[in-house]
């Protein structure tokens, strides 16, 4: 075993760093840490991963690792771990102000996400997608296009499949697109996609971050290691991104759903049309993308700019875009019961993701279900966005009292409480071609277990009312 006091974060210089022997501490049992404690361990580290679980939980956890050299430490992660250990990988639910990172940091100790520990082992490219409202929908869109015109790779990243568990799918030839969260990007070190996108940029996670700057800081960590060599990708309609444009060293590309772009993406007599230094392109018709809203329109332009500029057809692109239907929990539509339409955006979990939901329907008619764990955000904006589309609204979750300050100036509210009575207060209330659309603008832990079992109970419910009508 290799003397942890004379380690030091040059040790970990290298692309793929010598890991026989070494000490990695792996904070936090989730996807992202268990699937970088077993690359650690298969190249030959001595992996302890530590979690607030108790003993017989985390045993369980690890247990389908099944392999030599992984150890336990249940019951938290005190500071007292980062003097037994040579690399830190810090899983993104765990802040990188714990006691433990800022021990680790005095002694010269590196803390790593599982995202920058994986890319060390990458052959392939990355294609690295963040931005706060959006961005599982292009990584997930784009992804299939990648796949449909036969270009190896995985998908996933803060998505689903943590990038230690995509090294399966890696190659020299392989594109990897991951989507990567602010939580993640705090602790990279020289990660750096072939490809850095952003999507768009809006207060979120101000509960962790504290400031929007703070927030933008660790969005704008994607490109931070680019050169010449890489590319960033920004939304041109988002005046929130401005503030990359000058900050990346990569070439810019823009894409764009109100404006002709010089180098990028754009709509141009209702075709998706590529501008770039080579000359001008037609990709495909709008019509050919029918995911709903105008924000998917963006997203879908986003994704064809990123496809096109690894050579992937314009046919190609067309025939990936024409098959894809919309994620789960993003504005999917559950049901129609009576006539009152029900849509699922539970993955809408800031108030600016509850914008582009409510502009994709004829406003009037919308019985819009809010609340959760309120994270921040421009609560103003969405207060005058439902005023102006006389939306109404039913409030559910903990932190009904504050949010309902926040919604003090909306005419039509109605405190709810609880998912199911929200469901139904709502079809109650609605007429037939009406819409009750679930889009949160608040986290779900408060009741629920994520976004996606918020969802899901949320179309249980639409389903028992479906039920009932039959």
């Amino acid at each position: 075993m290799i003397d942890g006091a004379t380690m030091s974060m040059a040790d970990f210089a290298t692309k793929q760093p010598e890991l026989t022997g070494r000490r990695l501490l792996v904070v936090g049992a989730g996807k992202s840490g268990l699937a970088a404690a077993r690359l650690a361990a298969e190249h030959g580290a001595l992996v302890r991963i530590a979690d607030r679980a108790d003993a017989p939980t985390l045993e369980a956890a690890l247990a389908p690792l099944n392999l030599p050299g992984i150890s336990a430490h249940p019951n938290g992660h005190p500071a007292s771990l980062a003097d037994e250990c040579d690399l830190i990988i810090l899983s993104p639910g765990v802040p990188s102000s714990i006691e433990l990172v800022q021990r680790a940091r005095t002694l010269g100790v590196p803390v790593w996400s599982e995202i920058e520990f994986a890319s060390r082992f990458v052959e392939g490219r990355i294609i690295g997608i963040t931005g706060s409202n959006g961005k599982s929908t292009v990584t997930t869109l784009l992804g299939s296009i990648l796949r449909h015109a036969g270009i190896a790779g995985g998908t996933g990243g803060n998505l689903d499949t943590p990038l230690a568990a995509l090294l399966a799918e890696d190659s020299p030839e392989a594109i990897h697109v991951v989507e990567l969260s602010s939580f993640q990007l705090e602790t990279i070190d020289k990660f750096r996609p072939q490809i850095a996108i952003i999507v768009n940029l809006a207060a979120d996670h101000l509960d962790r971050h504290q400031t929007f700057d703070n927030y933008a800081d660790a969005k704008a960590r994607i490109f931070e290691n680019q050169n010449g060599d890489q590319t960033t990708i920004l939304n041109a309609d988002d005046r929130a991104s401005d503030r990359f444009r000058n900050a990346t060293a990569g070439n810019v590309h823009t894409f764009s759903t109100t404006a002709e772009n010089s180098c990028g993406t754009f709509l141009s007599d209702d075709y998706v049309t590529l501008r770039t230094e080579q000359g001008t392109e037609r990709l495909f018709p709008v019509t050919a993308i029918t995911l709903p809203g105008d924000h998917n329109l963006s997203n879908v332009l986003c994704a064809a700019l990123a496809a096109r500029l690894v050579g992937v057809t314009a046919d190609q692109i067309e025939q990936a875009v024409r098959n894809f239907s919309a994620l789960s929990h993003r504005l999917q539509h559950v049901a129609t019961v009576d006539g009152v339409r029900f849509f699922d955006d539970s993955k809408a979990t800031n108030p600016a993701a509850v914008l582009p939901a409510l502009s994709a329907f004829d406003t009037r008619s919308v019985h819009i279900i809010i609340g959760g764990t309120d994270k921040g955000g421009d609560w103003d904006r969405l207060v005058d966005a439902i005023r102006h589309a006389s939306a109404r609204v039913y409030l559910i979750g903990r932190e009904t009292d504050g949010l309902r300050k926040r919604l003090q100036e909306i005419d039509e509210l109605t405190v709810s409480g609880t998912l199911d009575v929200a469901v139904g207060q709502a079809f109650a209330a609605a007429k037939r071609g009406e819409t009750v659309l679930l889009s949160p603008g608040c986290a779900s832990f408060d009741q629920f277990k994520g976004f996606e079992d918020r969802g899901e109970q949320f179309q249980a419910a639409v389903r028992r009312l479906e039920a009932t009508d039959a």
